[in-house]
């Protein structure tokens, strides 16, 4: 048998003093081979990036490695003096980290970034590293290169930073790249982009990918082996194909069926209650109990052994202690919970209307700051949200969904358009006239932390929206309303006397939906609320959001590129390019049956677990037009597989092929 490329064993890492340190990694054992992909899986929190931190001896000044080794190939890291560290880190041992943004320098182009690691790594003379760098970029798949290496990384776009952080992880021919959460803020074409990028290289130089994510999708569809961890432990390892088929660790099952798909449509999806548990203080039993549905006394008490129920997957788990255990538990599904009733759009109340929405912003230039043009982020839109219903509004990022959903409420003011509630034109209003309509359009923004103000209480952050529009005057109703709203969301009353700060990311997104809710309204936008989550507590906003839809009768505008989230929540889908909806229909018309090139390439893009289900992948060339530019004719026709000479020539009218649904497309008839 070859020997293993990577070879961990026992490797434990704590971070803090020695009198209550934190037990980032505890005892971990994995191999890696050359050439193949190894994904980690789990929650925030669970010791993922600090393990490849460990890997690459790039701990905070706080941390350290207390035991364990770590051998790449015949060389034992944790021996090396830092010295000869710096000769395997980013020669023979690689690191893409998880936000290319903050991890590139702004004030320097991504030439001289990529150039510093080849004069490092490469012993390229300093005349043939200009010519490297090139190489790099046209390798990593980004057009132009010989001007691209003079760009600042504020003029590229997400997927391109993220490949120069792969081209830059390159320069010195890895033997083993590890790539923390590559694809978590790309949208679905740009990611595929990517993870085509790392497996074609693979098959090029033969390097292994140490790949770490929360995404069950491009686990099944990329790594060949994988291992699931928890609270600073490796509990399951496996095949793909033999996790996907038959995952061993309840809580590996538990991640399963956290995922949102139309099947469960009908009901609650199964949550894994409570959240990782503290790392400072020593475990007795099962780190998983407290969470375990299958838990047992005898769990709280052994810490389990490692079991192998077969050759090539091995579990840490007290059920398999007496060989394979009875089948799991049923996880909560479509006969569970709550039952939706998906009534017709025509029978539900209009709630609220959008008729030819423009967004444009000037582009100023010179000494007197002239306008010598406009971006067209949202360029002429419609839309209708009714009662009790969610829109969900797909695209990649750029194509203005968020600038769509703040036009709607006014955040911004439209250039142009009619945004009709309750018979009244929400864009001719101002002042307090707009500010009475407050109350009834709310916005949950993507990110909670920031849309926090970290020096205020909870309950102040909850109530402001009371006190500020005159719902609720009174100091002591309203710390009463406060409560009553966190119980709502979930979360205990005691929640309002702390900070932002003191929560997990899915706490911070319920006092949001907590503060969206506090003044009763009718429609919500929700701007990407479960993009930063893992799969556990995504599960537990998607059940909060679907059971306050039934109980409230809230319409819903849901921006997203997450499309198994579409499928599970939504009713309708409008699909945006370049500032313009291209397609518009029922969730199963739209999902099921896309007809235009875009939607299709959008789904075929998406990685799913279910090998049955996926598409062949439609590749898009180059990214989306600037909008402060956009193309002549169909915006689309650049990028478009299925172009004609026609596009070219006029935007294409819309084509409606049933009462729900039209299409703008040359190529589709009625």
């Amino acid at each position: 048998m070859v020997s293993p490329l990577l070879q961990v064993s026992r490797l434990t890492t704590r971070l803090g003093g020695e009198g209550q340190p934190v037990r980032v990694v505890d005892g971990v054992d994995l191999e890696i081979r050359k050439g193949e992909t190894f994904a980690l899986l789990g929650e925030s929190g669970c010791g993922k990036s600090m393990l490849a931190l460990s890997l690459m001896r790039l701990l905070p000044p706080s941390g350290r490695i207390v035991g364990g080794s770590v051998r790449l190939g015949d060389t034992d890291l944790l021996a090396l003096p830092e010295g000869a560290m710096r000769r395997v880190r980013g020669g023979r041992m690689a690191m893409i980290f998880q936000e290319p943004q903050t991890s590139l320098n702004p004030v320097l182009t991504v030439g001289q970034q990529i150039a510093e690691a080849v004069r490092l790594h490469d012993g390229t003379t300093r005349r043939q590293v200009r010519e490297r760098v090139q190489g790099l970029l046209q390798a990593v798949g980004i057009p132009e290169p010989a001007r691209r290496v003079d760009e600042y990384p504020h003029q590229l776009s997400g997927g391109m930073k993220q490949r120069v952080m792969i081209a830059m992880a390159l320069a010195g021919d890895p033997e083993l790249l590890i790539a923390d959460e590559p694809t978590t803020a790309l949208d679905v074409t740009i990611q595929a982009q990517v993870l085509r990028l790392l497996k074609g290289l693979q098959r090029e130089t033969g390097m292994a990918v140490l790949l770490i994510t929360h995404d069950l999708g491009v686990v099944a569809e990329t790594a060949d082996r994988l291992a699931v961890m928890y609270a600073g432990q490796i509990v399951e390892t496996a095949t793909s194909a033999g996790f996907f088929a038959d995952p061993a660790h309840p809580y590996s099952r538990r991640l399963m069926d956290s995922l949102p798909s139309p099947e469960k449509r009908a009901g609650r999806l199964a949550v894994i209650p409570g959240r990782v548990p503290p790392l400072d203080r020593p475990f007795t039993g099962c780190r998983f109990a407290d969470r375990c549905h299958r838990v047992m006394d005898r769990c709280r008490e052994i810490e389990p052994g490692w079991h192998q129920p077969s050759a090539s997957q091995g579990v840490r788990c007290l059920l398999w202690a007496e060989g394979r255990p009875e089948s799991d538990v049923p996880a909560t599904g479509a006969a569970a919970g709550l039952v939706r009733i998906a009534a017709e759009p025509s029978r539900q109340p209009l709630v609220l209307r959008v008729d030819g929405l423009q967004v444009h912003f000037p582009i100023h230039r010179g000494v007197f700051r002239r306008v010598v043009g406009q971006v067209r982020a949202v360029d002429g839109i419609d839309l209708e949200l009714y009662a009790g219903r969610t829109l969900a509004l797909v695209g990649e990022s750029g194509c203005g969904k968020t600038t769509a959903g703040k036009g709607l409420l006014q955040l911004i003011r439209p250039t142009a358009g009619v945004v009709r509630y309750g018979g009244v034109d929400l864009a001719g209003l101002k002042g307090r006239a707009l500010r009475r309509q407050r109350k009834d359009l709310q916005i949950i923004f993507q990110d909670p932390f920031a849309s926090m103000n970290p020096r205020m209480l909870v309950g102040d952050i909850v109530g402001e929206g009371l006190q500020a529009l005159g719902l609720e005057p009174n100091r002591a109703r309203r710390r009463a309303r406060v409560a009553e709203l966190l119980g709502q969301v979930g979360m205990s009353a005691e929640a309002a006397d702390r900070y932002p700060h003191e929560f997990s990311g899915g706490q911070r997104q319920r006092i949001c939906i907590a503060r969206a809710l506090a003044v009763e309204p009718r429609v919500i936008v929700c701007d990407e609320p479960t993009s930063a989550l893992d799969v556990s507590v995504q599960a537990q906003i998607l059940n909060l959001l679907k059971r306050l839809q039934d109980e409230l009768g809230l319409a819903y505008l849901f921006i997203t590129h997450n499309i198994s989230v579409v499928s599970y929540l939504a009713h309708e889908v409008a699909v945006m390019y370049l500032g313009r909806i291209v397609e518009r229909g029922t969730v199963d018309e739209v999902l099921d049956d896309p007809k235009h090139p875009y939607t299709r390439a959008l789904l075929s893009a998406v990685p799913v677990v279910d090998k049955d289900k996926r598409r062949e992948i439609i590749r898009l060339e180059g990214d989306m037009p600037s909008p402060s530019s956009p193309p002549e004719g169909c915006h689309f026709h650049p990028r478009c597989p299925e172009g004609i000479a026609e596009c070219r020539q006029a935007y294409p009218p819309p084509t409606r092929l049933s009462e729900t649904r039209s299409v703008r497309c040359l190529r589709v008839s009625a």
